[in-house]
């Protein structure tokens, strides 16, 4: 009787737990375009990869490519693409197994990436500019060491996601079906989400809108949303080759961008990087993993020589202009965050105006 009861028991614990993920699934929405622009599909190894692109086709060539974490996607780029698409031919694409792309059940690793950076900047841009945030910045600089690309920006970038090395077994749970879905649920909850902005994304909360949290929720319920983050945090997506030899050999300019307060990939990570390669060094105060996103006037104006087609002024006065447009439209604007800066010959210290919260 003990034995039916607990059968019974466990029985009744998977249903509910069935049900809560389907339920969950079925909250999420289609998920909307990120950002404003044409919407487009390159076809690559039978996935449909969307990206978004804007301004003048005949201008130079901006390719941003997002962090890879359980909620990545294009969206990481709104505060800077439109106003930098009135000097660019702008594009921004969602990486395989994230945001609008497809999420198929396959291996997804680092060569996958790797392989995919390149023949994108290949087939869809003509030698770009590339903008690219943590281990997707180690993707660019494979990708600029085989095909042709004017410029690497990397935002804290790495080649290592996880410490501990490669965990098969985690990997395999999180892929499963009923146990899978219900860690990954746990890990794109809101209270997760605003913890792990929180914890490493930003330095003030206050740049993390509901807007944001919403579409970090959304994309990380559609269908297969679970299969590329299983193979992040289990560290399957860690380049093998190393950053550090990589921009070292490579013949186009690269500037790195650190958060001074960014701890999982620390200052002192930037600073080795930049020496041991010659790679330009900009700091940003007051920011983490998501200076772009969080002081976006004052990352334009740290990458200015970077942007020669636009000047920080000019972009400020764009963004301003992009922000009426939401406001007008009902959307949720961000803060404008205040801000100082000074410059020397190597490295461009930017401090930003501290708005008193540190969360």
């Amino acid at each position: 009787m003990n034995l039916k009861r607990a059968l019974a028991s466990a029985g009744i614990a998977v249903g509910a737990v069935a049900a809560t993920n389907e339920l969950l699934s079925r909250r999420a929405e289609p998920l909307a375009p990120a950002l404003e622009g044409e919407q487009r599909t390159y076809r690559w190894r039978g996935m449909d990869v969307a990206y978004t692109e804007a301004g003048d086709p005949e201008a130079p060539d901006l390719l941003f490519v997002h962090g890879v974490n359980a909620a990545g996607s294009s969206q990481e780029w709104h505060e800077i693409f439109e106003p930098l698409s009135k000097a660019y031919h702008v594009v921004a694409v969602d990486l395989p197994g994230f945001g609008r792309s497809d999420r198929p059940p396959i291996d997804y690793t680092a060569e996958l990436y790797e392989d995919f950076v390149t023949d994108f900047v290949a087939d869809v841009t003509d030698e770009p500019e590339i903008l690219a945030s943590s281990l997707s910045g180690a993707y660019a600089a494979t990708a600029a060491s085989r095909t042709d690309v004017s410029r690497l920006v990397l935002v804290c970038p790495t080649d290592s996601s996880m410490p501990g090395g490669k965990k098969p077994l985690l990997k395999r749970a999180v892929r499963s079906p009923l146990l899978g879905e219900t860690i990954f649920n746990g890990i794109a909850s809101n209270p997760s989400l605003e913890y792990f902005s929180a914890d490493h994304g930003y330095y003030d909360m206050t740049g993390y809108s509901r807007s944001k949290q919403s579409y970090q929720w959304q994309t990380t319920h559609q269908e297969g949303a679970r299969f590329a983050p299983a193979s992040f945090i289990s560290g399957y997506l860690d380049p093998s080759a190393d950053l550090e030899s990589t921009l070292a050999e490579l013949d186009v300019p690269v500037t790195l961008v650190w958060g001074r307060e960014t701890d999982i990939t620390p200052l002192a990570e930037g600073r080795q990087l930049a020496d041991a390669t010659g790679a330009r060094l900009v700091v940003i105060d007051y920011a983490r993993l998501l200076p772009h996103d969080e002081h976006p006037d004052k990352f334009v104006e740290a990458i200015e020589d970077d942007l020669p087609e636009i000047s920080s002024g000019v972009f400020a006065e764009e963004r301003r202009k992009s922000l009426e447009r939401e406001r007008a439209e009902g959307h949720e604007p961000d803060p404008d965050v205040a801000v100082e800066s000074e410059h020397d010959a190597d490295t461009v210290e930017i401090d930003v105006e501290d708005t008193g919260s540190e969360n």
